[in-house]
C-alpha cells in the first residue's frame, strides 16, 4: 500500500513541476526552482550547524576516552604495586588449617 501511495505523489509531483502546461498541468516549474534557490543556502546553514556539534561532540568524546585510558592505567599501576587480598571460602580456610 505504501508503494502505491508512493508512487502516486511521485507521479503528481512530477506532473505538477513540468516546466509546460501539459494538459491540465500546473507548470510549476519555475515556482519550484525559485523555492530551490532560495532553500539551497538555508540547507547548507543547517548542514554546516550539524556537522559543527558532530564535531564538537567528536571532541569531548575522545577528551572523555582519553581521561578514562588514564584512569585505568592509574588504577592498573596501583594495583600493581600493591598485594592483592584473595577472599577464600571457608571450606578452603578449614583445610588450610588442617594441613
Amino acid at each position: 500500500m505504501a508503494i502505491i501511495i508512493g508512487l502516486v505523489f511521485l507521479a503528481l509531483s512530477v506532473w505538477a513541476v513540468l516546466p509546460f502546461a501539459f494538459p491540465l498541468g500546473l507548470g510549476w516549474g519555475g515556482e519550484v526552482l525559485t523555492v530551490l534557490k532560495g532553500g539551497l543556502p538555508l540547507l547548507g546553514l543547517f548542514i554546516g550547524l550539524i556537522a559543527v556539534f558532530i564535531g564538537i561532540a567528536d571532541l569531548k568524546d575522545k577528551a572523555e576516552a582519553k581521561k578514562e585510558e588514564e584512569a585505568e592505567k592509574a588504577k592498573a599501576a596501583s594495583s600493581e604495586s600493591s598485594p592483592r587480598y584473595v577472599p577464600c571460602t571457608l571450606f578452603e580456610r578449614s583445610e588450610r588449617t588442617q594441613t
